[in-house]
Order: C-alpha cells, then sequence, then structure tokens
C-alpha cells in the first residue's frame, strides 16, 4: 500500500509543471524570431529524453545512440520522398522502424556490460552510417537525401520558412513522448528498472526479468529517439550521414549530465542550456565555441550540478529537505 501511494506521489503533477509546458507551448509565437532555434531545442530535448530512460532509469550507458536517431531520419525522409508526403503518417512509420531496430539492438546489449556494452552501442551507429554512406541510390550517399517535400501537419498546417509551424509540431510531440515516459517510468514497471541500475544482481535475486526489462527499455528508447529523428528530417526537409554521427551521441550524454540523469525533465533542461549556448557562443566566436562549451563542462562539474538543480529535483521528485 505504502508503495502504490508512492507512485501516486511520484504521478501527481507539481504546481509549475502545467506552467512550464504552457510557456513551451507558446514560446514558438512570443519568440517567433527564434522559431527555428526553439524546433532544434525541442527536438534535442525529445532525443535526451530517449538516452535518460535507459541511463538514467537502466543504467544503461550508450554511445551509439544516434543510430535509432539516424535510422528515424532516413525512414522519415525516405517515406515522404517515395510513399507518402504526409508528417504523421511518416512519424509512425519512422517509430515503428526505430523501434524495430532497437529491438534488434537489444539482443546484443543484454550481453554486454561495461566497455563491451559501450563499442556495441557505438558498433550498430557506425554500420548504419557506413550503410547510408555507401547505399547512395537510397540514401543520396555523403551529399545526404535530398528533394524531400513535406505536407501540411494535419493536412492543414503548412511549414512556413520561419519555423514556427515546424516548433508547435516538435514541441506536441516532444510533450506527447513525455507525458507516456512520465507514466512508464512512474508504473511498477519502471520502478523495476530503478532496482536493476542500482543493483543488476539483486534484481536478478529477488525476481525481476532483468533481460526482458532491458529488452523492453532499450526498444521503448530506440522509437522515441527515432521520433526525434524523424522530426529533424521533417522540419528540414533533408536527411544525411551525419545523424549517424558519433558527436551527435557523444554531446547527447552531456545533455543528459547537464541536467541531471534520473529525472525526464533533466533532458529537455540540459537541451535549453546546451543549445542555447551553443548558439549563442557561436554567434560571438564561431571557431571557439567548443572550447567555451568544455570550460562551462568544467566549472559545472567543479561547483556541482546538484548545487544548481537540487531544488528543482526536489520539487519535482516530491522530496523534503
Amino acid at each position: 500500500m505504502n508503495a502504490t501511494a508512492s507512485l501516486h506521489e511520484f504521478q501527481r503533477w507539481k504546481r509549475w509543471e502545467p506552467l512550464f509546458w504552457l510557456l513551451a507551448l507558446a514560446s514558438p509565437w512570443y519568440f517567433s524570431g527564434h522559431a527555428l532555434l526553439i524546433n532544434e531545442v525541442a527536438i534535442v530535448a525529445l532525443f535526451a529524453l530517449s538516452l535518460d530512460l535507459i541511463m538514467g532509469y537502466a543504467g544503461i550507458v550508450s554511445l551509439g545512440h544516434a543510430a535509432f536517431f539516424g535510422m528515424g531520419a532516413y525512414s522519415a525522409a525516405l517515406f515522404a520522398k517515395h510513399i507518402h508526403p504526409d508528417p504523421t503518417l511518416g512519424l509512425a512509420f519512422a517509430i515503428a522502424l526505430s523501434t524495430a531496430l532497437g529491438a534488434l539492438a537489444s539482443l546484443s546489449v543484454m550481453r554486454g556490460a561495461g566497455l563491451a556494452l559501450l563499442m556495441v552501442t557505438m558498433g550498430v551507429a557506425l554500420i548504419l552510417m557506413e550503410l547510408a554512406n555507401k547505399l547512395n541510390w537510397l540514401t543520396g550517399g555523403a551529399d545526404g537525401l535530398q528533394g524531400v517535400v513535406m505536407g501540411p501537419v494535419l493536412g492543414r498546417f503548412e511549414f512556413d520558412l520561419y519555423g514556427q509551424v515546424a516548433a508547435w509540431y516538435s514541441l506536441v510531440v516532444l510533450f506527447v513522448f513525455f507525458l507516456l515516459s512520465r507514466r512508464f517510468v512512474h508504473s511498477p514497471l519502471g520502478g523495476t528498472l530503478m532496482a536493476l541500475r542500482d543493483n543488476r544482481l539483486r534484481a536478478m535475486a529477488i525476481g525481476i526479468p532483468v533481460s526482458a526489462r532491458i529488452a523492453l527499455v532499450y526498444t521503448v528508447a530506440a522509437g522515441i529517439a527515432g521520433a526525434a529523428g524523424a522530426l529533424l528530417a521533417q522540419t528540414t526537409s533533408f536527411a544525411s550521414v551525419e545523424v549517424f554521427a558519433f558527436d551527435r551521441s557523444a554531446d547527447l550524454v552531456l545533455l543528459v549530465v547537464i541536467g541531471g540523469a534520473g529525472w525526464l525533465y533533466g533532458g529537455v533542461i540540459g537541451a535549453v542550456v546546451f543549445t542555447g549556448l551553443k548558439d549563442w557562443i557561436s554567434s560571438i566566436t564561431p571557431q571557439y565555441w567548443t572550447f567555451w562549451i568544455g570550460l562551462f563542462l568544467v566549472v559545472l562539474m567543479l561547483v556541482g550540478r546538484e548545487r544548481l538543480i537540487r531544488p528543482w529535483t526536489w520539487v519535482s521528485r516530491g522530496q523534503k529537505k
């Protein structure tokens, strides 16, 4: 009974959460001149949310999560070019293929740990990157997949040059997947994932099917990452081999670390901070923006991320001092 009450407490929305999402959904209108940046932030936040499910809640570190992001991007772009330009249909198709890839990749993830696991996850992304580069008759090779024309969202809202429709589209998809992820991690199933993260051997000892849980969360996270990739391809009408790049996966890990792993808002906050800093610093010093981002991360680690976000984490998790 206590455990059930605790789950209901976690599922309950905090006072600041509806305001947060209302402000987020209103941002493309209020900051219309930065709608393209808002769209990018929403896509990166969704991508980070997918990694947080496996890293923050299941303890699986991945350096090849871009594999599913890239699969979603190419699936959505190819669907629009050869089958149907409707964005929602393309999004569903991309999620389905990315989820299937995640289910297949989870077979190898279940058998690895530590450094071997990192190599396996990175290897999947590298294989797909090379395939995208070689299959130029299908993917466009190194030049990328061009000539992608997207139809209006829900048959009514055309993508505009200013990016407002794209930003709202990405924000709505982010919100929907955030709600689903919130329900997932605050369920009894999510509780078993955290038990697995804290001590895999103890989880096995108390009867938790560890392999099945790993496969499930990895597959779900792959589908969400594919949705993020699909949004990128649909809102830019382009897909290239860069979506599989290692630095995209590495940046994603940094985002989750900045915002806080094991907290769904961590990926969102990390995306806002990292993307905002990157855009601001690169506009001032395009050559050395990576230096300042690195310096920021060093200072963040020295000061302590927990000191900066502790009030928010306590509020979000219902904890008290």
